[in-house]
């Protein structure tokens, strides 16, 4: 039996108009994306709209779907341009980002009302984007960490009274000069550069090496106020970082009168029957058994975030990209709802975090960018060690941060959702989880904490030195700038000038020519 010729089946396969796409670096995290959408495609996309449009759109005088397009166009014309532009624009600039793997930090900055549709030819537009940066971790086995000797002495007992009664003293009137760990009720006068005069009434001031004034830090106010006395008006001048959170305030100089008012001492607590009682205590000998009680459970808590801060320093250390100010500035946001998780989850009280959370806010500029990184890299890490906290965890969390605030976990899960510090907690525990995992393999040494505590005041200069030549980069280039942008009106001044002096004598030529 002969076979039956199957008819040849033509299957009409339809080729996508690719777009042009050239990308390049435009500085620290930065992509620069140029995008030429083709003629036909923008033709097709019209056609699309119109084809759509005939179907939906009543016209009088003819049928529902059955207007002519020229009709169309002169009705609809720059609605539908603009619908298919914007609709071109967003479709062109998703794929670019996502066929070439470009791990972006946020939306693309396109000027939509700059681009304009053109009548013939392709649609070209360009904008630039923040990325991830990028970088290679180091090994993360066998990392030399060292763990602090910790021990609990006679001393250690006897300081932490003392801190106790200073906690529980209080401020009262004092004569005669400012010392030291004084308390200020002063006038204080913000004037930042190039803005308005901010006064602050009888704001109190603590008088330490580096102390709030008002709204701003001032470093060394113990040598503007120690010695003062009432009525006496000190000034100073604070440098804020350009990551402050007071806009106001925010990379700029600020000077900063202070007129003092009062002054007040410190006033320690007595160690009395009646401090024993408001804490709970028989006497001074069970105070000094609780304390050193609850010092011994926290001596292997402080050596695991002394251990945890080594596998942090040494990844800052083994790690290394730049970073752009304006990324710094967006995520600090970020980076204060991450410490302030954190501070819940080690048990500090609510007054104790907005007291350490003012002074986050004033963390400098190279602080601010340390913190930014550990993020980028921590992630990296995460990642390659296949870590992320699990819901389980996180309810754990919860409850913790719960029981310390003494809400009910169900409504502080609830506010954590609102204020976006809910995914900081998750964030926050996949880094433990990351550190922990790294420490299972690391080589562990014994030391005195006063080898610790210099090593981390090194690793602290060498990021102040290392900030410093990007400062200066920075004002050198905006120096350069500037005396370009000098060059270039001298230069323009110039050829008006010889334009003027050509002008006269091509008038007095032409003068000659009819006499």
């Amino acid at each position: 039996m002969a076979k039956e010729k199957q008819p040849a089946q033509t299957e009409e396969v339809k080729e996508e108009i690719k777009n042009t796409v050239e990308i390049s670096d435009a500085g620290p995290c930065k992509k620069k994306i140029a995008i030429e959408i083709p003629a036909e495609k923008i033709t097709k996309a019209l056609d699309d709209q119109y084809e759509q449009l005939r179907k939906d759109a009543i016209v009088a005088g003819f049928r529902k779907g059955r207007a002519p397009r020229r009709l169309l166009e002169k009705r609809y014309g720059k609605e539908s341009a603009e619908q298919v532009k914007l609709k071109l624009i967003m479709d062109a600039s998703e794929a670019a980002i996502k066929d070439n793997e470009i791990n972006s930090l946020g939306e693309p900055n396109i000027e939509h009302e700059k681009i304009e549709m053109p009548e013939k030819g392709p649609m070209k537009f360009e904008f630039e984007i923040e990325v991830r940066p990028e970088f290679e971790l180091p090994s993360l086995e066998g990392i030399e960490v060292e763990k602090p000797k910790l021990e609990i002495t006679d001393e250690t007992i006897d300081k932490e009274i003392a801190e106790l009664q200073k906690r529980l003293g209080t401020f009262k009137p004092k004569e005669g000069k400012i010392a030291l760990e004084d308390q200020v009720i002063a006038d204080v006068a913000l004037r930042p550069d190039g803005g308005e005069l901010e006064k602050i009434t009888n704001t109190e001031i603590t008088v330490h090496q580096r102390g709030f004034v008002g709204k701003v830090f001032v470093d060394d106010l113990d040598k503007v106020l120690v010695g003062a006395k009432a009525g006496d008006v000190k000034t100073a001048v604070s440098e804020v970082p350009a990551t402050f959170f007071d806009e106001k305030y925010r990379g700029k100089k600020v000077e900063v009168e202070i007129k003092v008012n009062d002054v007040k001492q410190l006033e320690p607590v007595a160690l009395n029957e009646e401090f024993f009682k408001r804490i709970g205590v028989a006497n001074i000998d069970e105070l000094k058994k609780t304390l050193r009680e609850r010092n011994e459970k926290n001596v292997e808590r402080q050596q695991r975030d002394v251990m945890r801060q080594e596998v942090r320093d040494f990844l800052n250390d083994k790690v290394d990209f730049d970073l752009p100010m304006d990324v710094v500035a967006d995520q600090s946001k970020n980076i204060l709802q991450r410490q302030y998780t954190r501070m819940l989850l080690q048990g500090a009280k609510a007054e104790d975090v907005q007291k350490q959370m003012e002074e986050l806010k004033a963390a400098s500029d190279q602080q601010a960018q340390d913190q930014l990184k550990a993020f980028f890299v921590m992630d990296a890490v995460a990642k390659k060690l296949g870590i992320e906290a699990t819901e389980e965890e996180i309810n754990g969390y919860i409850a913790q941060a719960a029981m310390y605030r003494q809400m009910r976990p169900e409504k502080l899960r609830e506010q954590m959702a609102r204020d976006g510090s809910l995914s900081e907690a998750a964030l926050e525990i996949r880094e433990m989880k990351c550190i922990d995992k790294i420490l299972e393999t690391a080589k562990v040494s014994e030391v005195e904490p006063k080898k610790i505590e210099e090593k981390q005041k090194k690793a602290a200069e060498k990021a102040a030195a290392k900030a410093k030549p990007a400062k200066k980069a920075e004002k050198t280039e905006k120096a350069e700038e500037k005396a370009e942008k000098k060059t270039a009106k001298s230069e323009k001044k110039a050829d008006k000038e010889e334009e003027k002096e050509e002008k006269p004598a091509k008038k007095s030529s032409s003068k000659k020519k009819e006499k």
